[in-house]
């Protein structure tokens, strides 16, 4: 059990994320609730004297919300376009498999990763899940986060310029549409609640990798995909549970010097032009063979984060559910197959 001083300083660290946060929100940075918390919970970490503690027992329920998030992408209306989309989407089998092995080959010989560590840092999936499989594989996660993080950077920063000045589509808008939390139907939310717990117990009583999140989001994409519940996490509460996190990874930078996070966004940097090459010979395949748009095409095969992509995608008037369920899928095969690659490196 913490007691209350543990307590305040957990929530003083919290308290600092957040700061970061909105410190990244007033500078239009991508994933301010995430980065902007890593930003200044790392800063912190360099006063010794100052009274915070990782604020790791918010870890488990933050797991299961994650959980469940990623289970709610799969509606009944998206899965009504899995027919159209099939073989488009199955290039999302090969596309993960080739970037993660490719990334891998690349941060083990270059910037001389561990295996587990530079599977984690090239593998397409978000940063919080992989920061979590990593943490149970015991890679290091401060590499991952950076790795990770400098990924979503560079796509973010540069894919609205390509189909600005090579389509000649507008982006100057801005629209995201989010469910608030007095828009929430309670009942329904209280459901979810206990479809999670039930979740990451069963798959811990089973043993499986990453209970905490792998088991909600299973029975989240079960409930969702039947149209048993339609209610959204509160947008509010997805903003605290990046905090969270990014809270929780910004205590890994504890003794990481500025040289080596240096190195390493210089070093992602090569990664990005591997993985830029890699998405240009599969939104070419997609587009040629299968007659989808090349700029839905294009944002259906970036590795960014399925959030920024579908943002991106609102903006210029892609086809957000083909779009989004390249970003599922991708997620959901990373998210199932590597716990159990990462065991038998």
């Amino acid at each position: 059990m913490i007691n209350m001083q543990q307590l305040s300083q957990m929530l003083l660290a919290l308290f600092i994320g957040f700061c970061g946060s909105i410190l990244f929100i007033f500078l239009h940075l991508p994933l301010p609730w995430l980065l902007g918390a890593i930003f200044t919970t790392s800063i912190a970490m360099r006063f010794e004297k100052l009274p915070i503690q990782n604020p790791k027992i918010f870890s488990a329920p933050a797991r299961i919300f994650i959980g469940l998030i990623i289970g709610s992408a799969f509606t009944p209306e998206i899965l009504e376009f899995l027919h159209i989309y099939l073989f488009s989407i199955l290039l999302i089998i090969p596309y993960s498999i080739i970037v993660t092995f490719a990334g891998m080959y690349y941060y083990v010989k270059v910037l001389k990763f561990d295996r587990k560590t530079a599977f984690f840092s090239s593998t397409p999936g978000g940063v919080v899940e992989m920061v979590i499989l990593g943490e149970e594989q015991k890679a290091d996660t401060a590499k991952i986060t950076l790795v990770q993080s400098s990924r979503l950077l560079f796509v973010v920063l540069t894919l609205p310029f390509i189909i600005q000045y090579l389509f000649h589509l507008d982006i100057s808008g801005n629209q995201l549409i989010t469910k608030a939390i007095k828009d929430t139907n309670l009942v329904e939310f209280f459901y979810l609640i206990i479809i999670g717990l039930i979740g990451a117990f069963g798959a811990k009583k089973l043993k499986i990798s990453a209970a905490f999140l792998i088991g909600p989001m299973i029975l989240s994409v079960i409930v969702y995909s039947s149209g048993f519940i339609h209610t959204l996490i509160p947008d509010e509460l997805i903003k605290f549970i990046q905090v969270i996190f990014g809270t929780i990874i910004g205590f890994t930078f504890r003794g990481v010097k500025l040289r080596m996070i240096l190195k390493i966004l210089m070093g992602t940097f090569g990664h990005f032009v591997i993985l830029a090459f890699i998405s240009g010979i599969f939104v070419a395949i997609a587009y040629y063979f299968f007659g989808f748009p090349i700029v839905s095409t294009l944002l259906a095969f970036s590795p960014g984060g399925q959030t920024e992509m579908n943002l991106i995608a609102l903006i210029v008037g892609a086809n957000v559910p083909y779009i989004t369920i390249h970003h599922i899928m991708r997620l959901f095969i990373v998210m199932n197959l590597a716990p159990i690659i990462a065991k038998r490196l």
